[in-house]
């Protein structure tokens, strides 16, 4: 009568040396063929991508992107405009209010769902006082159509080069002090020198 192998876990970790030894070595992979935890393609440094204020958060938008922002008015298929914070641009980053006043950020309305199930249960012990309720936040989905610079930008940067080459000397100014009680009657008048 033949003797069964050897079962449980000392078996299976002879199996995964013997097996570890014996296994051909794997081939790295091809470019653009990334493993699961990354990519071994790296992004290009040109795409243009920004930074948009929708619905009290921030979220990060490039052409194509679809996000999934607090539910917007208008009609699916309506173009939305999307105020911008932040804009790079082939690597240079524009974060100046007055040059993304120029910016215009377009999204198409793409339709309305729903988010995830919230389960609540309400449970006092010892009452019999059971309570459950659920809450499926909605959410509208825009796809980014264009990030595009206006003619505003250009305008935007033209003025603050002017502007920074004629900066006008600033004079310092004080006034008396308006809740100083007068002294014995008399009114006050205070300036400081510098």
């Amino acid at each position: 009568m033949a003797v069964p192998p050897r079962q449980g876990p000392a078996r299976t970790m002879l199996a995964r040396t013997v097996l570890a030894r014996t296994a051909p070595a794997r081939a790295a992979p091809r470019e653009g063929h990334g493993i699961r935890h990354g990519f071994t393609r790296q992004r290009e440094s040109s795409r243009v991508y920004a930074i948009v204020r929708c619905g009290g958060r921030q979220e990060k938008a490039a052409v194509d992107d679809v996000l999934t922002v607090d539910t917007l008015a208008g009609e699916v298929g309506s173009t939305v405009t999307l105020p911008a914070v932040l804009v790079v641009d082939d690597g240079k980053v524009i974060s100046d209010p007055a040059e993304l006043g120029g910016y215009q950020i377009t999204a198409e309305i793409m339709g309305a769902v729903a988010g995830p199930k919230i389960n609540m249960i309400h449970y006092r012990n010892k009452t019999g006082y059971r309570r459950r309720l659920g809450h499926r936040q909605r959410y509208t989905q825009v796809k980014i159509t264009g990030i595009a610079a206006g003619k505003a930008a250009a305008k935007s940067t033209s003025k603050a080069k002017a502007g920074a080459a004629e900066a006008p000397t600033r004079t310092r100014t004080t006034r008396a002090k308006a809740n100083t009680p007068a002294k014995s009657g008399a009114a006050s008048t205070r300036t400081k020198k510098d």
